[in-house]
């Protein structure tokens, strides 16, 4: 099996070579982007311990269906205008919250970039809240 691979990386070092630097590509990006995410249990131990403060940024319908309790909904189109509002919580702990986790990425490299300190985005945002059975705040 061995062989067979080295037999390989010989006849098509092309090949070999362009997937090696979309690898070595795809792993930067990886690292560059660090891993700022936490889970439902690590969010809850945040804002319970250390006062967190939860930011959503899905826009004010889906908020109003159910968020998580104490959460501050700052839509991702308006956090650059309403940053301001986040300054008391430089110090603290800070975790964004989105739908499904992805979103959220973009927010936190603004705030980190704005001079936060502890920023984190909740691993499957409100989709795996919702999974997990944790309890939400409905207006």
């Amino acid at each position: 099996m061995i062989d067979q691979l080295f037999e390989f990386i010989q006849n098509h070092p092309l090949l070999v070579g362009a997937f090696v630097a979309v690898l070595a590509a795809w792993l930067g990006y990886e690292f560059k982007r660090g891993n700022h995410g936490v889970d439902a249990s690590e969010a809850t131990t945040l804002i319970n311990r250390e006062d967190a403060a939860v930011i959503d940024i899905r826009d004010a319908n889906d908020f109003k269906a159910g968020h998580i309790a104490g959460a501050r909904n700052i839509p991702q189109s308006k956090l650059d205008d309403r940053m301001n509002e986040l300054e008391k919580h430089k110090g603290k702990p800070i975790i964004v919250v989105c739908k499904q986790g992805q979103a959220s990425g973009i927010a936190v490299a603004k705030l980190t970039k704005a001079g936060f300190e502890r920023v984190s985005k909740l691993k499957g945002g409100m989709a795996q809240w919702h999974a997990d059975n944790l309890p939400v705040v409905r207006k």
